[in-house]
């Protein structure tokens, strides 16, 4: 198979909360980078040039180059292709996607030590229109959304409108232009990880819609 699917964590993760995917994908014939990058330690637009424009290159000679992304993941890459071509991209999963924000980030940011847990790109999540996600526009690319409706945090999710994930809203998660939109009972922080939505990504590679 001449295709290649990037993947790319969400915030203060690392690469191994995506290796479950990985492996899936390798088992379906893909070639797969799974992209390890400093999510705490630089700004979004910073952090978008450094995970993607190197594993791009190196990937020029595929078909197609499809990407799957956690939470802040896709905001790197929504942001890598509004500032660059891609003539080979392919698909765009993103699993809980802060496509409009995070009113955790609205409500935790002043706290004593979150940017230092969640560094320059996390102050960038905010639900205003002056951030990052808010400032990106439609997408323009083939892409499909899964939303997550569980919680194993509660206090967390009481500053969230429901339905959430624990840390995204199944409505912040939208984003215009995409092309399917998908809501599964799993968790913010392991949904990547989940079975069904593995199954859901592999299906929306393969025929550009969730099966429901």
């Amino acid at each position: 198979m001449s295709e290649a699917v990037i993947l790319l964590h969400g915030l203060a993760r690392s690469a191994s909360s995506m290796a479950k995917l990985e492996g899936a994908l390798s088992d379906n014939g893909y070639e797969v980078l799974n992209i390890d990058y400093p999510s705490t330690k630089h700004d979004i637009e910073a952090l978008a040039d450094l995970a993607i424009a190197e594993p791009v290159a190196r990937l020029q000679h595929k078909s197609s180059i499809h990407f799957v992304t956690h939470s802040m993941g896709g905001i790197l890459v929504r942001h890598f292709l509004h500032e660059n071509t891609l003539p080979n991209l392919g698909k765009v999963v993103m699993l809980g996607p802060p496509n409009h924000g995070s009113e955790v980030v609205d409500k935790l940011h002043k706290l004593p030590g979150f940017k230092t847990v969640n560094g320059p790109a996390g102050l960038q999540l905010a639900t205003n229109d002056q951030s990052v996600p808010n400032q990106l526009g439609p997408a323009d690319f083939e892409l499909g959304i899964i939303a997550g409706s569980r919680s194993i945090n509660l206090i967390l999710s009481t500053l969230i409108p429901q339905p959430n994930d624990g840390k995204v809203s199944v409505e912040s998660s939208k984003v215009d232009g995409m092309n399917d939109h998908l809501t599964l009972p799993v968790t913010h922080t392991f949904m990547m990880r989940n079975k069904e939505v593995i199954e859901q990504v592999l299906g929306f590679l393969q025929n550009g819609e969730f099966q429901t």
